[in-house]
């Protein structure tokens, strides 16, 4: 299949056809051979891939009946017995500070220029999938691998480049659920995963080799080893293509799904030739809770400000993490720090830098190995805390609590309140949000928070579960569609006086607000905002 700039490709012999509109520069990585091998994994693997998003469902129905999430009996002997993981590669060792944000250009060179150890690179949650997104960052980091990634603002003239001593690049695909619908096979959309790792592969892979180093990526939303063994497979098919050693490819595993949490050894065991690690997905993480254990009552949480590490599920989740990595030579990576800094208010400035600070402190004594942090200026804050109490590049040999983590400590809820503050800040967050998804911006600063679309997930999931149960707030009000409706309508009221009726009007707002409306207020809750969504995206 040939493509031509400016024009949308035919039908292929091969079933494959790109809807999206191709710019100047889309032929670069929109050749032939690599949409061909991204064929190639969606013909071998997608039939596998779709079975496991129907037994997602199949559990899913069977908690929803009264079941619980639980460790697997038949993988005992896994949990049980003495192995590790095959290793770490040593420009993977040192991993203190890691910064996260989208593959837009001009971002990927500010992160890489840090002073973080890495940069996980986002086509995921951090990143709006509009087609120019999903194109124009797999262009901007095969620009990076040829020493050619550059950038000049078209308004101010400023020029940015990569320095001499960038971050270790890693990259999270999208999870198996997400669909690319530019890029279609047999008539129907392929994976989005399978499009973002087959082009990454197929583009850098040898180029990365022979810099001494090798492709390393970032597995989000998996919710069983199944699952995990599939992108294994993967990277097996992928490797033995391009002439690779098997273990060539790296990976690190987000444990940021309720599941998961109960196999985090068979994850690292069905993946032992190519993980070196999981991390702590806090965000995704709640989101998870609330959506598996969505019809028990008695899992209703309070504030999502109050769902803090440390303490209840979150401690638990956390603590086992650990615990598994360290036993297995893995490493276990902290969460996300998602503050941002404001420099206009020197005083919440000051205590977001204290909060993150303390974060910090506390997965270093927890035992994590390296931690996210959300923004460039926070990168000094969080290695400050790791070069005063870290001993050496990890501590993958200490495991500081060995308590045993049992099924009812992953399933303990936080302690707390439900307010109308807390209602109100759902709404405000999970509408803007969505805007400005919509419009094509994935990581959006809000109230000196940087979101993305785990926040969005909680805070409308968080809403449907008050609303499903009767929740009361601490002023003894239930929580009703009828009130939500009402602090929805008050709250844009004020958002549309604070950014003005053309800002507010010319945006996205209308159907931001009937998406969250559907999506907070349905019978049933759906698995993913950004499925529903996802048809209304700018291009």
């Amino acid at each position: 299949m040939t493509l031509e700039i400016g024009e949308v490709a035919a039908e292929s012999p091969s079933g494959l056809r790109v809807k999206g509109a191709l710019k100047p520069g889309y032929e670069r990585v929109l050749t032939d051979d690599a949409l061909r091998f991204v064929v190639d994994i969606a013909r071998k693997f997608d039939g596998a891939r779709r079975d496991l998003l129907k037994a997602r469902e199949v559990r899913q129905s069977a908690w929803d009946a009264g079941g619980l999430p639980d460790f697997l009996p038949e993988t005992s002997e896994i949990r049980e017995g003495d192995w590790k993981i095959a290793g770490i590669p040593s420009d993977l060792q040192k991993r203190w500070v890691e910064l996260t944000g989208p593959t837009e250009r001009k971002m990927v060179i500010n992160a890489l220029n840090s002073g973080a150890d890495v940069f996980m690179t986002d086509f995921e949650d951090a990143l709006s999938p509009t087609w120019s997104n999903i194109v124009e960052g797999q262009i901007a980091l095969r620009d990076y691998w040829r020493g050619e990634l550059t950038f000049t603002d078209a308004v101010s003239g400023k020029s940015y480049e990569v320095g001499p001593d960038p971050a270790m690049l890693l990259v999270r695909p999208r999870g198996w659920h997400l669909p690319e619908a530019h890029i279609l096979l047999d008539g129907d959309p392929i994976a989005g995963a399978f499009v973002d790792f087959g082009l990454y592969f197929f583009h850098n892979a040898r180029g990365i080799v022979e810099k001494g180093s090798a492709p390393y990526f970032y597995l989000p939303k998996l919710e069983s080893h199944q699952e995990a063994k599939l992108w294994n497979d993967v990277f097996v098919f992928a490797q033995e293509a391009f002439g690779m050693p098997v273990g060539t490819i790296k990976a690190t595993v987000l444990i940021e799904t309720l599941p998961a949490a109960f196999e985090m050894d068979e994850i690292l065991y069905v993946m032992r030739d190519h993980i070196v690690g999981l991390n702590v997905g806090r965000w995704d993480y709640i989101f998870s809770f609330i959506k598996v254990l969505r019809n028990k009552p008695e899992y209703t949480l309070p504030d999502r400000q109050q769902v803090v590490m440390g303490k209840a599920f979150l401690g638990a989740y956390a603590r086992l993490l650990v615990q598994t990595c360290h036993k297995r030579g893995a490493f276990a990576m902290g969460g996300m720090a998602a503050q941002i800094p404001n420099r206009r208010e020197p005083e919440i400035n000051e205590k977001a830098m204290a909060a993150v600070q303390k974060d910090k402190e506390r997965e270093v004594r927890e035992g994590c190995d390296g931690s996210w942090v959300a923004h460039p200026d926070l990168v000094p804050v969080a290695r400050d805390v790791f070069e005063r109490l870290m001993k050496g590049d990890n501590q993958v040999d200490v495991i500081p609590d060995t308590t045993p983590v049992s099924q009812a400590d992953l399933l303990q809820i936080h302690e707390g309140t439900r307010t109308e503050a807390g209602l109100r800040t759902n709404i405000r967050v999970g509408v803007q949000y969505i805007e400005a998804w919509l419009r094509g911006n994935g990581a959006v600063p809000l109230y000196n928070l940087m979101e993305d679309a785990a926040t969005a997930e909680i805070s409308r999931t968080q809403i449907w579960q008050w609303q499903k149960h009767g929740a009361t707030l601490d002023d003894g009000r239930q929580v009703t569609v009828e009130l939500v409706d009402e602090l929805l309508t008050d709250e844009m009221a004020k958002l549309r006086e604070t950014l003005g009726p053309d800002v507010y009007e010319g945006g996205r707002f209308a159907d931001a607000i009937a998406i969250f409306n559907l999506m907070s207020e349905a019978p049933e809750l759906a698995p993913f905002l950004t499925l529903h969504a996802y048809p209304l995206l700018a291009d």
